[in-house]
């Protein structure tokens, strides 16, 4: 018997009267099997396909939380209950520029409010190392000891020591040495130190990162507290303030703008009132001067000290001043005189530069005035 050529063979093996054309479109097309290395993968996809089948069925116990920023402790705010709000405000009520939840995001942004991933070397959720506890660690709750271990004691001691950076950085801002919002001024100090913070006269850039973290966490620190008011708290005070000079002719009010000399633009922390040179400039309200000197920025530059109001320290300034009719530590009653108007330090010309100052933070001093002439 003859073999029948079958496939490709078949063509070759046709008439020679026949065209190619045709020998070619009447041979049957072999049908290929899957290839070697197809049987060989296809098992492999599948058994994989399995495994991401089965994350995806599981995959919800191990997540990593999306609005986690890569590198950051994990915020642990569901974990800080109320009990702890009275401890944050007991830590910062004294405290210029450091509110309850400011301090609560500090700790927030060191250990997520978390104990446990601390080294030896660095401790509780304040991260407080050996030395700096033995400066600012307390028996706070009374329990007998003294550890960062222990939240509550935690929570004052770094209250303690934000507070003393506080302190630092209000003093050089008044003596005009650095510039800047005083939370941002003080965690920049934690971050890199005070001497760094005042050589830059602002926030370094070497701190920028940390005092940015910090005030992310802000608003859910501020809601807790929100939702946990203080027992017996008092109504919004609603100060009002006299006039620091005769008439309130404003040339540059509180806000941002471009400074006419250095050409940076910047938030103008007062409100320029445009007066006469050696036109009188009075107390807004009385206190206790806090500071009266020469400075870079300011001229001669009066700070007063007029206490509390709901809790929150309230203070105000007069710069530009030809000279000092006051000296720090006097105690003066709502207007009395603390220096005539003048033009030193960097101006353009005789004004009063007022700022007004409630826990450290500027405010618009207008807001503060008495209304009419």
């Amino acid at each position: 018997m003859q073999n029948v050529p079958k496939g490709d063979d078949a063509a070759q093996s046709a008439s020679p009267t026949s065209t190619t054309v045709t020998a070619t479109a009447a041979a049957p097309r072999r049908r290929r099997g899957p290839g070697a290395c197809l049987l060989v993968v296809l098992p492999g996809v599948v058994t994989l396909g399995a495994v991401f089948a089965f994350v995806s069925l599981v995959g919800d116990q191990t997540a990593v939380p999306q609005d986690r920023t890569p590198g950051q402790a994990e915020s642990a705010v569901s974990n800080v209950d109320g009990s702890y709000v009275p401890w944050l405000r007991r830590a910062t009520a004294d405290c210029a520029g450091v509110t309850p939840a400011l301090l609560a995001a500090h700790i927030d942004q060191l250990s997520g409010w978390q104990s446990d991933g601390a080294s030896l070397s660095e401790q509780g959720i304040a991260r407080f190392s050996g030395a700096s506890w033995k400066k600012w660690g307390r028996d706070d709750d009374g329990n007998g000891t003294s550890t960062p271990l222990d939240t509550v004691d935690a929570i004052m001691a770094l209250g303690r020591q934000d507070c003393s950076l506080s302190k630092q950085m209000t003093a050089l801002r008044t003596e005009g040495t650095v510039n800047g919002d005083l939370a941002d001024l003080t965690l920049a100090a934690y971050a890199v130190g005070s001497d760094e913070v005042a050589a830059s006269g602002k926030v370094p850039s070497s701190a920028l990162l940390f005092v940015t973290e910090v005030k992310q966490r802000l608003p859910r620190y501020s809601a807790l507290v929100r939702r946990n008011p203080e027992e017996g708290g008092v109504q919004t005070a609603g100060a009002r303030l006299q006039h620091p000079v005769v008439t309130l002719s404003v040339t540059s009010p509180f806000g941002s703008r471009k400074h006419p000399l250095t050409g940076v633009t910047k938030l103008h922390t007062g409100v320029d009132f445009h007066a006469p040179q050696g036109a009188q400039v009075s107390a807004a309200w009385g206190g206790v001067v806090e500071f009266a000197g020469m400075t870079p920025a300011y001229g001669y530059r009066v700070v007063i000290d007029h206490g509390t109001i709901e809790g929150k320290r309230l203070q105000t300034t007069y710069s530009h001043l030809s000279v000092l009719q006051v000296s720090a530590g006097h105690s003066l009653a709502a207007g009395q005189a603390v220096g005539p108007v003048g033009s030193t330090g960097l101006s353009t010309g005789p004004h009063l530069h007022f700022e007004v100052l409630l826990d450290g933070q500027y405010t618009d001093p207008m807001a503060w005035l008495t209304d009419g002439d």
